[in-house]
Formats: C-alpha cells, sequence, structure tokens
C-alpha cells in the first residue's frame, strides 16, 4: 500500500509539474505575441475601435493557446505527411506553413480581433516558437524526467531499456548487475587523419582534443584504391566491399550504371554485401544507422539510402525527418539555420571569386542549398536521432556526418570554410558526449572516418578538357571545337588519325574523309565515368572485359593518350599476353603479377600494388581504370569532376582516414602494423561490440541467393534507379 500511494503521489507531481510548465509556456507566448503586436504595425490583436490592455491581453492569450494547441496536434500531421516531398524543400516549406498556423490561430480569436499580413504572420510564428521551445526547454533541464521525455519525444523513441548481461557481467543477471556498456560509431565523413591532427593542434576541435589526452587513442588506417563512401562504408558496415571499383561504374553483364549514391544501387550494393558475407551487418542485433548509405543490418534506421529506394510497413528511413520536424520550434531554428548557411556558402562563393582564389570551381545553382542541407538539415536531424538512440539504451549506434565532406569538395580540404564546419561538427560531439552521460548504459564512442580528401586543381581547368574529351580525341571520335584548340586535344586527335591510318593503310585523302566521322565500329563511344581523381573508360558494345591488345586494334592510340598524359599517373588494363598490366608515362609497364610499390607507382605510397591488384581481380572492373597524376611535394591530384578537394582515387591525404577510439577497448592492431582496408576497420569494430556487449550473432551464414534480400528490413521490390 505503501508503494502504491508513493506512486499515485509521484504521478500527481509529474501531473502538477507538466501543468506548471504549460501555464508558464502559455504565458510567456502570450507577453512575446503582446509585444510582437507592438512591435509589428500590421500584426493586430485588438479591434478596430481599440480594446483595454485587459482585452488585448486576453486576445493575446487567446491567440497564443490556439498556436500552442495548433502547434502540438497539427503540426505533426503536416510534417507525416510531408515525408512524401524532398528534405531540401521541407526546409524551405517551414516558415510558409509555421506562418499558415498563426493565421488559423489568428482567425479562431473571437470577433475577429487577431489580423496579421502574411510577411508579419511568417515572423510572429517563428520567434513565438523560438520563444516557447526556449522557455520549455529552460523549465524542463530543471526536472531531469521531463528534459528526458522531451528528447524522447524529439527522436520518437520510447521509454530507456536498462541493459544487463555481455561478457563481464552474464545475461539474466539480477537487478544489481552493472549495464553492459553500449556503442556510438561517429563518422565524420571526408575528414582524413591529417585533417583532424591539424584541427585539433589549431584548438578547432577541444572535445576531440580532450578525448586525445585523456581517454581516446588515434589510429590511421589506409582505404581501398577506391577510396570513397560507397566503398568505405559498404566495408565497414557490411564486412565486404568486394566488387566496387569505383563511386560509378558500368556493370556490361547488366547495362546498368551503378551509382553509390542512388538508393537502387546502395540496395542492391547492400544486397550484394549480405549474400557474400552471410550475415546483415556490423547492426544486427539492437542497433541503429543514422544518416548512412547502408544500413548495416540495424531495425532503427533513419536517412539511410539504401531503404529510400523501397516502400514498405517496415520502412523507417525517413522517421528521423518526422521525428525532428514534428516539433515546430525545431522545425523553425533549423529553417533558420538552413537559410542561414546558404546565405554564408553564398557570400563565401562571392568573396573566393573577388579574390581570385585558386583553385576554384562553380558554387553556383542549387548548390548552396545542397550544402546547407548537408551542414544543416542532415546533421541536426542525424544528432536528435542519435540523441533518442543513447537514452533509448541501443546497443550499437553508426551515424555518418556528412557536413565536411561536402563543404570540402568545393571549398577544398584546407581552409576558414572547413575550418568553421569542423567546429561546429566538434559542438555537435560535446552535445552527443553530454547526452550519453545521461543514458540508461555506459557508452563507448569511436569517432572514425571513411576517407579524407586531396587537393587540387580539377583535370579540365589544368588542361582545357574533361577525361571524356581526351578518350574520345584519342579514339578519333568528335570532340567539341574548343578540345581541339587544347595541346592535350590537338596531340590526341593527332595520334590517333596518324595510328589510324597506319593502321589501315589508307591513303591520307582517303582517310580525310572519314578523320571528322565516327568509326562503325564505336559509334556510341566508349562510357567514361568519374570518381574523384579515378577514372573508368569502358566500351559496352564488348560484352567481356577488353583487352589491351583489342582496345589496341580498335583504338590503336588511346592507351598512349592516357599513359603519356601529364594529368594521368597510370592506367590499368587487361592483358592477353600478360594477364593485366600497369601502364605509366614514357613506356612504363609492369604486369600486374609482378606489381611492387615502385616504378609507376613509387609516388603513390605503401600498399599501392596490393589495392591495384585487389582491384584487378573485381568481376566489373572497367576496360581501362584511370587514376590521375599525384604531386606527393604539393599533395594534390587532379579530379575528373568538378571538385577542387577530391576523393574516389589513390593519391594524398584522400587515402588516409582516422579511427579514434576509447583505450578501454582493445588496440585496433598490434604495435608497427597497419590497419588496411574497409573490411579490416569492419573486422576491429565487431571485436570491440564483442568486447562490450557479447557476441553479435549473425542473421544466417551463407544465405542463399535467393534468399539474401530477405534480410535487408524492408518489404517492397526495389524501385529502379533512374539511370538504371
Amino acid at each position: 500500500m505503501g508503494d502504491g500511494r508513493w506512486r499515485t503521489a509521484g504521478r500527481w507531481r509529474t501531473a502538477g509539474s507538466a501543468l506548471v510548465r504549460v501555464i508558464v509556456v502559455w504565458a510567456v507566448s502570450t507577453l512575446t505575441m503582446l509585444a510582437l503586436a507592438g512591435l509589428l504595425p500590421d500584426f493586430q490583436l485588438q479591434s478596430d475601435d481599440g480594446d483595454s490592455i485587459t482585452r488585448t491581453a486576453l486576445t493575446a492569450a487567446w491567440g497564443a493557446g490556439a498556436f500552442g494547441l495548433l502547434g502540438a496536434l497539427v503540426w505533426p500531421v503536416i510534417v507525416r505527411a510531408l515525408l512524401l516531398v524532398p528534405a531540401l524543400v521541407l526546409g524551405l516549406l517551414v516558415f510558409f506553413l509555421n506562418g499558415s498556423l498563426l493565421l488559423i490561430a489568428l482567425w479562431l480569436i473571437p470577433d475577429g480581433r487577431g489580423a496579421a499580413d502574411p510577411e508579419n504572420a511568417v515572423v510572429v510564428a517563428a520567434v513565438m516558437s523560438a520563444v516557447a521551445s526556449a522557455t520549455s526547454t529552460a523549465l524542463a533541464v530543471r526536472d531531469d524526467d521531463a528534459y528526458r521525455r522531451r528528447l524522447y519525444r524529439l527522436a520518437d523513441r520510447t521509454r530507456p531499456r536498462v541493459v544487463t548481461g555481455g561478457p563481464r557481467t552474464p545475461p539474466g543477471a539480477g537487478g544489481g548487475a552493472e549495464p553492459v556498456p553500449g556503442t556510438l560509431f561517429l563518422q565524420l565523413d571526408g575528414v582524413g587523419h591529417q585533417v583532424l591532427r591539424d584541427a585539433v593542434a589549431n584548438g578547432l576541435m577541444p572535445t576531440v582534443a580532450d578525448w586525445l589526452d585523456t581517454t581516446h587513442r588515434l589510429t590511421p588506417w589506409r582505404t581501398d584504391w577506391s577510396s570513397q563512401t560507397g566503398a568505405s562504408q559498404l566495408g565497414i558496415l557490411h564486412g565486404s566491399n568486394e566488387d566496387v571499383p569505383a563511386f560509378r561504374w558500368y556493370e556490361k553483364d547488366t547495362g546498368r550504371l551503378m551509382v553509390s549514391n542512388r538508393p537502387a544501387s546502395a540496395v542492391e550494393l547492400q544486397r550484394r554485401a549480405i549474400e557474400r558475407t552471410g550475415d546483415g551487418g556490423l547492426l544486427t542485433v539492437d542497433g541503429a544507422s543514422r544518416g548512412n548509405l547502408f544500413s548495416g543490418g540495424a531495425d532503427q534506421l533513419a536517412l539511410v539510402l539504401s531503404m529510400a529506394a523501397r516502400r514498405g510497413r517496415r520502412n523507417r528511413s525517413r522517421a528521423g525527418y518526422f521525428a525532428y520536424f514534428s516539433d515546430p520550434a525545431n522545425a523553425v531554428r533549423t529553417a533558420v539555420s538552413f537559410v542561414a548557411e546558404a546565405a554564408r556558402e553564398m557570400a563565401q562563393s562571392i568573396r573566393a571569386r573577388l579574390r581570385k582564389e585558386t583553385p576554384r570551381v562553380s558554387r553556383g545553382g542549387t548548390y548552396p542549398f545542397i550544402r546547407a542541407f548537408a551542414t544543416v538539415v542532415e546533421r541536426d536531424v542525424v544528432v536528435a536521432a542519435v540523441i533518442g538512440d543513447l537514452l533509448a539504451g541501443r546497443t550499437a549506434v553508426y551515424a555518418d556526418l556528412v557536413a565536411y565532406d561536402e563543404v570540402a569538395h568545393h571549398s577544398g580540404p584546407h581552409g576558414h570554410d572547413t575550418d568553421r564546419v569542423l567546429a561546429r561538427l566538434d559542438r555537435s560531439l560535446a552535445l552527443l558526449a553530454k547526452v550519453a552521460e545521461h543514458a540508461p548504459r555506459p557508452y563507448r564512442i569511436v569517432l572514425l572516418s571513411d576517407h579524407g580528401q586531396s587537393p587540387g586543381e580539377t583535370f579540365e581547368s589544368a588542361y582545357g578538357l574533361t577525361l571524356r574529351d581526351l578518350v574520345r580525341a584519342g579514339c578519333g571520335l568528335p570532340v567539341p571545337r574548343r578540345v581541339r584548340r587544347t595541346p592535350s586535344g590537338s596531340e590526341a586527335r593527332d595520334a590517333a588519325r596518324d595510328a589510324l591510318r597506319s593502321a589501315l593503310h589508307r591513303p591520307v585523302e582517303e582517310y580525310a574523309e572519314e578523320a571528322e566521322g565516327v568509326p562503325v565500329p564505336d559509334r556510341t563511344g566508349p562510357v567514361v565515368l568519374a570518381s574523384g581523381n579515378l577514372g573508368l573508360i569502358s566500351f559496352p558494345g564488348v560484352p567481356h572485359r577488353m583487352t589491351r591488345e583489342e582496345i589496341e586494334r580498335r583504338h590503336p592510340a588511346l592507351l598512349r593518350t592516357l599513359a603519356n598524359h601529364p594529368g594521368i599517373g597510370f592506367l590499368l588494363v587487361a592483358s592477353a599476353e600478360h594477364g593485366s598490366v600497369v601502364l605509366g608515362r614514357n613506356g612504363a609497364e609492369v604486369p600486374v603479377a609482378e606489381l611492387a610499390d615502385d616504378g609507376p607507382l613509387a609516388v603513390f605510397g605503401r600498399g599501392a600494388a596490393d589495392a591495384v591488384r585487389r582491384t584487378d581481380g573485381f568481376p566489373h572492373v572497367a576496360d581501362i581504370m584511370v587514376n590521375s597524376m599525384y604531386d606527393p611535394e604539393t599533395g594534390t591530384v587532379h579530379a575528373f569532376e568538378e571538385q577542387i578537394g577530391s576523393h574516389g582515387g589513390m593519391g594524398g591525404e584522400q587515402g588516409h582516414p582516422f579511427l579514434l577510439s576509447p583505450v578501454d577497448l582493445s588496440a585496433p592492431v598490434e604495435d608497427g602494423a597497419e590497419l588496411v582496408g574497409a573490411e579490416q576497420v569492419h573486422r576491429v569494430l565487431r571485436r570491440w561490440l564483442w568486447e562490450c556487449a557479447g557476441p553479435q550473432v549473425p542473421l544466417e551464414i551463407s544465405p542463399p541467393k535467393r534468399h539474401a534480400e530477405a534480410f535487408l528490413p524492408v518489404d517492397d521490390p526495389v524501385v529502379p534507379d533512374k539511370n538504371s
């Protein structure tokens, strides 16, 4: 009976505290509305004949109450309906929707005493939402239970689960057992090992600096040849990135263009990895995946690309948007930050042009809004989802924060723009670390990156033509007039003309008639794709991987043109005589079987030969793999895309990410050993999960191919990629 009375009293105290908070927030909102009515000439809370102060205050209280109720009841419904709207558009709609709710609230005031024009409605709604949120948060901070309930609602989570068990506390232990630690993996997309060290040294990331001084160790690791998120994250989360030669590639057997950040491609890559490894991934047991390309086998999903191609009752990949934006204050705050970030990008772009900074790429069009989405919306939603995961006590959480990578592509990996992004990311880390202290179980926080970025002028900027232009010129195919005027384009076309004339033994006059035409076997030309400073050339009319001998018979000048170009480091091509060969400048040629970290690969450092050899064995490796030049003195590469900070190939900082781990976990590798490849990183993270929470049981060993897709937490068939 005593316990029952205590619980009843506790419930009454909780209800009383909640009622007091509602009244206080209502009162503050009423005062805010009165103040705004006095400041804004077109915002009215009185009748045309005027009202007493008391009557005006009652009108404000009515309007504030109606606006609060609409925000609590109607706003979540609107946001859920808008899950079908692209997230980029949602950020721009927030102001309009919030202002519309205020106009409805004013319309509900008796006798028509409330009125505002649309512009003022947007301002009033934004200010009132912010003030109400700040007041509610301030009151909740003084009440631990209320503060936690607010965060649970923010991330759409249930009450926390105190989990016991594991290697140090056997499952089923009594109530006094120590909670088993959970693990939070935070990926700072594109932040290289050296960039992190410099940021710490320059005081940009005090949270990381404190971890390094007290609780964590820093370990560099080396990526595979394809140094990009698709290959690295697939390997980290699913234990296999076999047959992922680049960020985008052409598959001859299906005629499909695979692009790592396309939903249909991502779900297919995840399916293949599950089929190959025989289990669902790193997060299969009580895991959450936030902001990633792949699910990792997690049941809790938010902003997971491989799930975006599918529809079904179990697909919650966009639930993170609803959980976050269902709070109007969060929506307004993020929308304001979104607009500010887009404006900041425009200002930084103008400043770079006025200062004539080099290298430089175009930053107009929709890019300011894409950047704002990556640095504001994605960050806020992912951080909120992770907060919910921590307070819910999930065993393993893996989240990707993409802000730095997006900005570095267009601003370069070093400089003022990226420094500001790193500082903001550090504040997010500090917030998550603080929340982890209040979680129902202790958490080990592991910070890592999937690749770095290498700076440098683009290939087109340096030489006046794209890789595709150079390939077409080397094949003797038509190219734009501007390309013919460049030294590279002119030399390639002359070489192709001379080689073809010699091969065909035709008179000059006869060849001249065909020179501007398209040779019959390659009327459409090869498929040329770029993944940072890695290029892939495929001939779709040939069903198998073409050999060097076949390419030279068809296009006698192409390989020589590419290998001797100053912007290209080396080529990988199959050979009927030598298996496969690496070609470099001045006739350098090394069979892959004899490849070592010297010769054409000398400047690319340790492990280059093994990385090339592994990729050469992939079923979908391109007919010609092209890696740009790399200058070890400046650390620069030439991206085949419009990026002055790039990754995807070999050369410089792009291939050297980091792993920052608590010292109470086992060392990633033994002293003197290297951590190489995303698949090895996966094995390290698996081991740490075992150390924290016991063995992670795979879903099934070696599933049949027809059953592999069943391990994805979705129901309906894949939605085809528009590029497929």
